[in-house]
């Protein structure tokens, strides 16, 4: 099968209420898709599904054989009273060696936070951690929920260039989670609207032009992206740094930004 996960027809039901109705997904490798939707829409559900947490449910999900999904989830939730290294944390997650564990720290640009308690990184240390700890068996799959909760503007533009470029240098498939397209916009290929079943599907400026869309998040939220083209001489490494050269597989020309927040901005 040319697809990594094929969800098909896929519904959920909570005390007889419709969480998920008839929904439809593929992913694909090397794809970036976007998974958007209001609270409440079942976006985690879905993705509990994709990943085996959510048992009953009606409809078939097909996996490519021997699949690895790399899982960053929403929130971490750490035990206050215990001592916990960013090292140790990373051991928790299966016999990797050291030098497995720096690698996995360094390919997100987190090498430093190697001794670091966990109880007191920022919001983007924390999510490179879990990133580094999800790529520690270079899956096939990265699947994140609401990657950027918690974290900055300048912080969430970073994390989803970082995302693209891991894409890029390892050739997986990334399923996101986000409550909307402000900053995702630039790093993802499809994205699907969610609302219990899938209002819209498509690439990013065609969705933010679909009527679904505008009813959901309002005609300010589509009104506030500007899109705009760009060429460039440079790729990114893997610390999202910019580095001479001739881009390498290079698929961000088409970039987003909230017009109302940032201006507008070349490399």
């Amino acid at each position: 099968m040319s697809e990594l996960i094929l969800l098909d027809n896929i519904s959920v039901q909570y005390n007889d209420k419709a969480v998920l109705n008839n929904i439809n997904v593929s992913i694909k490798k090397g794809e970036i898709t976007t998974l958007i939707g209001p609270n409440g829409a079942g976006k985690s559900t879905l993705v509990k599904v994709m990943l085996g947490l959510v048992k009953n449910y009606s409809g078939t999900v097909t996996k490519s054989k021997s699949l690895r999904i790399g899982y960053v989830p929403q929130k971490l939730r750490l035990n206050d009273s215990l001592p916990l290294t960013v090292d140790r944390f990373l051991k928790l997650a299966g016999r990797y060696s050291t030098q497995e564990r720096m690698e996995s720290l360094r390919l997100v640009g987190a090498e430093s936070l190697y001794k670091n308690d966990m109880h007191k990184l920022s919001g983007g240390e924390n999510q490179r951690v879990l990133l580094a700890r999800a790529l520690l068996q270079r899956p096939d799959l990265l699947v994140l929920d609401e990657p950027a909760q918690g974290v900055d503007v300048q912080g969430q533009i970073d994390l989803y260039t970082l995302i693209n470029t891991i894409r890029q240098r390892f050739g997986c498939a990334v399923f996101m989670v986000s409550h909307d397209l402000h900053l995702v916009m630039a790093q993802t290929d499809e994205v699907i609207c969610l609302q219990h079943h899938i209002c819209c599907s498509g690439a990013p400026e065609a969705i933010t032009k679909h009527p679904s869309y505008i009813a959901m998040f309002g005609q300010t939220a589509k009104d506030t992206l500007a899109f705009y083209h760009h060429e460039h001489h440079h790729h990114h490494d893997l610390a999202g740094e910019a580095v001479e050269g001739e881009p390498e597989a290079c698929s961000h020309n088409s970039c987003a930004h909230p017009s109302t927040t940032q201006k507008k901005r070349g490399h």
